[in-house]
């Protein structure tokens, strides 16, 4: 899965992801950049 960092300002492949569901029940991806270690977030479709 890849996701937006913006410290980076690229798209990156994310390390150590995780399934989430936020508080309004949309599922999401969270995880770390592989370059430098920012949190990364990417809501995902709710078909995915």
């Amino acid at each position: 899965m890849q996701a937006y960092c913006v410290k980076c300002k690229t798209k990156v492949e994310v390390k150590n992801p995780q399934d989430i569901t936020m508080k309004n029940g949309r599922p999401a991806v969270t995880g770390t950049c592989p370059t430098c270690g920012t949190k990364v977030f990417k809501i995902k479709s709710k078909n995915d």
